[in-house]
């Protein structure tokens, strides 16, 4: 898995949607609200989409080298297996996220909630054969004391991750939408090259936001304690992440909205798996370039 993660010609899917963003992904693939009128139906749905997806004939590692799941993705099966068991069979290294959502802004960010069952969660991971773990934080402005904040939470949540031997993928989104996306991407650089040279454990991934300067994240793609650096889609579609991705040397994509906008749930599964394998195909183009 190590060796697919580092030197892997491709991306790794976000399947990661959680309790509050899955009615949008469901909307997204053709599912209204009314379609379900409890959280057992609603998970019941996106595992069903997602089961889809992984078990599609063009979703394996040679172009997608990882996903990102949601716990009860996890927990489940696909095709009669449990779904990180089947990803790997397939190339792919399964991942979990593990945050628990986001706290109210302060200082321009938004903290990580606290995660005390996050050593119970790492360990049931290991035990279902996962790598790594992904954990989310935002940033909206370029305050200096927020983007300090978000960075030493996520680099102190992944020193519990790394004791139980998992990789963690460090996300602080800066949104791409926000009036100071460059000044915010700037201090992240600035507080991760600290952060990192603290950092005492085995190396690391990043998952951020494209930046707004291209290579702006050079330095961090070629820092050693650094595994992989990974780009979320942030918002864009996928034709324009892509564009914006490709710019970028060493980053790969990470992408969740952008990789599933065109899937819908009343397609036939030859409508299914040409729309999603033209979508793995121009994302893995993009993280290749």
């Amino acid at each position: 898995m190590l060796d697919q993660i580092k030197s892997g010609q491709g991306f790794i899917a976000a399947l990661d949607q959680s309790g509050g963003s899955t009615p949008k992904a469901l909307k997204g693939y053709g599912i209204e609200a009314d379609a379900f009128s409890s959280d057992e139906e609603m998970f019941g749905l996106i595992h069903a989409m997602r089961s889809r997806i992984v078990t599609a004939p063009c979703f394996n590692g040679e172009k997608v080298i990882g996903a990102i799941l949601f716990e009860r993705t996890m927990d489940g099966d696909a095709d009669g297996k449990p779904v990180p068991a089947l990803l790997w069979d397939r190339g792919v290294v399964p991942f979990l996220k593990v945050d628990k959502g986001l706290e109210d802004e302060a200082d321009g960010v938004q903290l990580m909630k606290p995660n005390p069952g996050l050593d119970d969660l790492c360990k049931r991971a290991v035990a279902k054969g996962v790598f790594g773990t992904k954990m989310r934080s935002v940033v909206n402005l370029a305050n200096p004391a927020g983007v300090k904040a978000i960075v030493e939470q996520q680099f102190a949540e992944a020193k519990r991750i790394a004791a139980h031997g998992l990789v963690p993928i460090i996300e602080p989104e800066v949104n791409i939408k926000s009036a100071e996306r460059d000044g915010a991407d700037r201090l992240l650089l600035k507080e991760i090259t600290t952060a990192l040279g603290s950092w005492d454990g085995a190396p690391v991934m990043l998952k951020l936001s494209i930046p707004a300067e291209a290579n702006l994240f050079a330095p961090l793609v070629d820092h050693p304690k650094v595994l992989r650096v990974v780009a979320l889609s942030g918002g864009f579609a996928r034709p324009e992440a892509c564009a914006e991705l490709a710019k970028n040397r060493g980053m790969i994509a990470s992408f969740s909205r952008a990789l599933l906008e065109d899937l819908r749930h009343q397609m036939s599964d030859d409508e299914f798996n040409a729309s999603l394998g033209g979508a793995i195909k121009e994302i893995h183009a993009a993280s290749v370039a």
